[in-house]
C-alpha cells in the first residue's frame, strides 16, 4: 500500500472521548511503522435549541439547550498491511463516530 493515505475523521459529543480515541489511533499507527499527521482539531459545531418553559403563557420565558459536536482529523501516510489490520481490530468507545477514507 505504498503512496497511499488513510484519512480518519472522528466525531463525538464528549471531547474527552474523542481525544482518548485519537491518542489510541495514533499510538496504534506509530507502533506499526506508519507516519501520522494529526490529530487536527476541526471547528466545533454548536446546535442550539430554544424551548418554551410554560405550556400556556409567558412566551418570553425560554430554556436554551445546545449540542456541541467535536471533530478531529488524522492522516496516516504510507500505511502498511499491519497498520490496516491493527486499525480494524482497534476497539473505540461507543460515543465516537469514525469515518475512514482511503
Amino acid at each position: 500500500m505504498q503512496n497511499q493515505k488513510i484519512r480518519i475523521r472522528l466525531k463525538a459529543f464528549d471531547y474527552k472521548l474523542i481525544d482518548q480515541s485519537a491518542i489510541e489511533i495514533v499510538e496504534t499507527a506509530k507502533r506499526t511503522g506508519a507516519v501520522v499527521k494529526g490529530p487536527v482539531p476541526l471547528p466545533t459545531s454548536i446546535e442550539r435549541f430554544d424551548v418554551l418553559r410554560s405550556p400556556h403563557v409567558n412566551k418570553t420565558s425560554r430554556d436554551q439547550f445546545e449540542i456541541r459536536t467535536h471533530r478531529r482529523l488524522m492522516d496516516i501516510i504510507d500505511p502498511t498491511d499491519k497498520t490496516v489490520d491493527a486499525l480494524m481490530k482497534l476497539d473505540l468507545p461507543a460515543g465516537v463516530d469514525v469515518e475512514i477514507k482511503l
